[in-house]
């Protein structure tokens, strides 16, 4: 039996905090792939705070190497006692499977605190349009269930689109949202309805003529989208065909699932390792650390050190520092690499980057001397800890 402390004697996590560590306290099956993972704080000392639609990058060791995964939480704000995680089991997907069957109740995981702008907290509006493709349908519920529990007058349309009825996630609660709001309107499309299956949402895929269709005023809307590239593709044309302003449009792209990750030297990036500058095929540097003289008209290349490694590579001014990386043969911790979800963060030991993220790091962080290694081109030689 978990009991609930009075909010008067909480602190509120995702603040401060970096990474704590959470305790799930129950798992439950939302669709045949899918299921929802629901964390309170170690000691139940906290309340989550947090903007619907934002993002938890996890730590886990799987099979002995450390790996870092980000999800959106698909609960909302406004019920701060408990933070959910909702997760499609991905083929071939190293945290995704590990998590659907290893995670259970009493299980605890190194979650780092919340990012991320893709949220309506930041772009407040009268009318809504939700388009939501597969699991992109986690921050849309996290972001309408914070309009439903306040109340919000907003008109809200949220297009939801599947492969079958089957892969509908939260299928139950939809429907609930679809019939008790009145400013609320859930549309879902199956590609694939198999024969003889009784199916009350609309068949086929979502095109621009359709979309047109179902939502005529959506270029009073802010739009919010989250799928598949295909899908996020068909959705700018369909948007910008109609005269909808680009700005008023608000993307998740990435999956980490799909991305690279591994760890620097196999384990060694915590090793006590003598530091000796070398190049991108690991070969000493002739006269040290010095900056490499470009020819004229050429990228400027530089140094730089990873400390913790042991390592040194070099850096045109034009590539990111995580890129020089991956050229020399180094696979850092990483995920998104579009300066989202922070898993290559570090700190910057000497030298100037110019960093151009996307809310993946907060102003704290930057004023302590992080960086995002996807995100930072060198300034001249650098050192890191990494």
């Amino acid at each position: 039996m978990h009991q609930v402390a009075h909010p008067s004697t909480l602190s509120c996590w995702g603040d401060a905090e970096d990474e704590s560590v959470l305790v799930c306290r129950h798992v439950r099956d939302i669709s045949h792939d899918t299921k929802s993972f629901t964390f309170a704080t170690k000691g139940d000392g906290h309340l989550f705070h947090f903007e619907p639609g934002q993002f938890v990058t996890l730590r886990l060791t799987v099979d002995g190497v450390e790996r870092m995964r980000s999800y959106t939480v698909s609960s909302p704000p406004t019920r701060p006692y408990l933070l959910t995680i909702t997760v499609k089991r991905q083929p071939g997907g190293v945290v995704s499977e590990w998590l659907h069957a290893h995670v259970r109740e009493g299980s605890e995981l190194v979650v780092h605190a919340p990012l991320g702008g893709f949220t309506t907290v930041r772009h407040p509006a009268d009318k809504y349009l939700f388009l939501a493709a597969g699991s992109g349908i986690t921050p849309m519920m996290s972001m309408a269930r914070t309009l439903v529990d306040l109340g919000s007058t907003a008109d809200v349309v949220l297009l939801n689109s599947v492969r079958t009825p089957a892969d509908v996630i939260f299928r139950d609660e939809l429907r609930a949202m679809d019939a008790i709001g009145t400013h609320l309107r859930v549309e879902t499309l199956a590609s694939t309805v198999p024969e003889g299956e009784r199916w009350r949402g609309h068949r086929g895929r979502l095109d621009a003529q359709r979309l047109a269709d179902l939502v005529p005023d959506l270029r009073e809307r802010e739009v919010f989208v989250c799928g598949p590239e295909p899908y996020m593709r068909m959705v700018r044309e369909a948007l910008l065909a109609v005269g909808h302003d680009p700005a008023r449009r608000h993307e998740e792209t990435f999956t980490f699932e799909e991305l690279p990750r591994a760890e620097f030297g196999d384990g060694v990036a915590d090793a006590l390792v003598p530091y000796e500058p070398t190049d991108a095929h690991g070969q000493p540097l002739a006269g040290g650390a010095d900056e490499p003289a470009a020819e004229e008209g050429a990228t400027p290349t530089y140094v730089v050190q990873l400390t913790r490694s042991g390592r040194s590579i070099e850096c045109g001014a034009d590539e990111t520092v995580l890129q020089a990386a991956f050229r020399a043969g180094l696979t850092p911790p990483s995920s998104c690499s579009e300066g989202v979800c922070g898993t290559c963060k570090a700190t910057l030991l000497e030298g100037e980057v110019d960093m151009q993220h996307n809310g993946g790091i907060r102003p704290r962080e930057v004023r302590m001397g992080k960086v995002l290694l996807c995100s930072s081109k060198p300034l001249g030689n650098l050192s890191i800890e990494a």
